[in-house]
């Protein structure tokens, strides 16, 4: 199957899952707009096959409470997302490490379209300058990630999007049983 057909087999079935898991989102806290419009790196975790956890450093940006990453084909957190869509995210303030976000969601659409110049938007956040690396040999896909799960520590505060009125009732809500 080519990539083309492939991702967009993984769209149409996600978007279809997406319509009923839609139920469970929460929305994005103030400090986890905050933390993903700066400079931050997220560290993604997906899982392999055999269920242990993979870690990598990742560019991040947001379309209002939907998380949005970027990766090769080639990247392993692509062919694991592919297979099991859960996912998790932590994003610290450069500025202050004790900052941070730990969001957990689902990977609802993978595609293609417009990857390209998604990597170039999130290099010029970053990096102030295009993409230098475009490879047709190693395709990009735009991962949008909807969470389903926030919890933030700022400095000595905890705070889990405990406000109802952001979450849908049957959501899952963090409770502090101390640090996090």
């Amino acid at each position: 199957m080519s990539l083309i057909a492939d991702c967009r087999t993984f769209v149409s079935k996600s978007y279809e899952d997406a319509l009923s898991y839609a139920g469970s989102m929460v929305r994005l806290t103030e400090l986890a707009k905050k933390l993903i419009d700066g400079k931050n790196l997220a560290n993604v975790a997906t899982l392999m096959p055999d269920g242990s956890p993979q870690v990598a450093p990742v560019w991040v940006e947001r379309e209002a409470d939907i998380v949005v990453i970027n990766a090769t084909t080639t990247r392993q957190r692509y062919r694991n997302l592919k297979r099991d869509r859960r996912v998790a995210l932590s994003i610290f303030d450069i500025n202050n490490i004790y900052t941070t976000v730990m969001i957990r969601g689902r990977a609802t659409e993978i595609t293609n379209e417009g990857a390209e110049e998604h990597i170039d938007r999130l290099s010029m956040k970053y990096n102030g300058r295009k993409y230098p690396d475009h490879c047709p040999d190693r395709p990009r896909v735009i991962i949008r990630i909807t969470p389903e799960h926030v919890t933030e520590w700022n400095g000595r505060r905890y705070n889990a999007a405990r406000n109802r009125s952001l979450a849908h009732p049957k959501a899952r809500v963090a409770k502090h049983r101390g640090y996090p």
